[in-house]
């Protein structure tokens, strides 16, 4: 009986911490939405379930994209500069909403697509006509390699690493590199021509194909990634500001600037399946682990929209600061 009433006793005092306080008694990451204001320079932390903004970090000035770590503690972010280009990125913790470092990448200018992968973070640094790791352990840059192209501005990696593609919107191009390893082992570097002004860039989580945004032609591309080749062009009727797989990789979806929709396009089809009027012009995109829900950043008015996939239904708002745009999600 002692024994079955401490347990009762444990479980009370666990419910009485609600949601959060569970995450916090087992050392869990709470559930969080960080965007970056780019025109405030700095990040908002959202509570997903009440979508209130629960922090505020300053940043670098110009700040475009973010992602967080696996474990859901740390936010990392490009700052990409506004009139005089960006070197740094920017490393947060979340929880205590508290910029932990400030990394000084030196020569690399602009920063701006990026991806954790395998603990690394992978960035362009889009004056340099790059891509680069860093190294968070380590604390330093610790590999560089040339696109060859101009403005390699997105960035699209393989969960193992052996693959990697940038949109090159003032080349029409996207950088195809391949390694045998993790990088830089036993590298291969292909430019495989596309439409007009590329800029939005997805990897399908199988790795089979890429998806580009084609800012002049409002429309999106598709790259079979075994021939290296552009196999389809679909007509969105407006700029595709950013491109996204969903988890599973069923659907893309496509955030159009002019209609203020986004449009969601069936991966194996290619057939359009649904359009999504928005109240704002949405930008950048990040869902829930089962795909069902998208957080849309947007702008005039600036909000970050919390929407229902399945329904069509816009579910939650919030205001975060001025130009939201790079966005991430962490715990739902």
């Amino acid at each position: 009986m002692l024994i079955r009433a401490n347990i009762a006793a444990f479980f009370l005092l666990i419910a009485s911490f609600g949601f959060s306080g569970v995450a916090d008694v087992f050392g869990q990451a709470k559930p969080a939405v960080v965007v970056l204001n780019k025109t405030e320079n700095d990040l908002a932390i959202v509570d997903p379930a009440t979508m209130k903004v629960t922090g505020r970090v300053a940043v670098g000035e110009g700040p475009h994209e973010v992602v967080i770590s696996d474990d859901g503690k740390t936010a990392f972010v490009a700052n990409y500069g506004a009139q005089t280009p960006g070197n740094t990125l920017s490393i947060i913790d979340i929880a205590s909403a508290m910029e932990l470092r400030r990394v000084d990448l030196g020569p690399l200018l602009r920063p701006h697509g990026i991806q954790l992968i395998g603990g690394k973070l992978y960035f362009t640094a889009e004056v340099n006509r790059a891509i680069a790791r860093y190294d968070p352990a380590s604390n330093k840059v610790d590999w560089i390699m040339g696109t060859g192209q101009n403005a390699s501005h997105m960035i699209a990696g393989s969960s193992d690493q052996k693959a990697f593609y940038t949109a090159n919107i003032g080349s029409d191009t996207v950088t195809m590199f391949r390694f045998q390893n993790v990088p830089p082992a036993g590298s291969t570097i292909t430019q495989i021509p596309v439409g007009k002004q590329p800029e939005a860039i997805d990897l399908s989580p199988d790795g089979k194909e890429v998806w580009i945004g084609l800012n002049a032609e409002n429309a999106a591309e598709i790259i079979d990634t075994a021939t290296a080749k552009s196999v389809a062009k679909l007509p969105l009727g407006g700029r595709p500001y950013r491109v996204r797989f969903t988890p599973d990789g069923k659907t893309v979806l496509n955030t159009i600037l002019q209609t203020k929709e986004i449009v969601l396009v069936d991966a194996a089809s290619r057939k359009e399946v649904r359009r999504i009027k928005l109240e704002s012009t949405p930008l950048g995109v990040a869902f829930s682990k089962d795909g069902k829900t998208a957080f849309i950043t947007a702008v005039q008015p600036d909000v970050v929209l919390r929407v229902n996939l399945e329904t069509g239904e816009v579910t939650g708002r919030v205001e975060t600061g001025k130009v939201p745009d790079g966005v991430a999600v962490t715990g739902i």
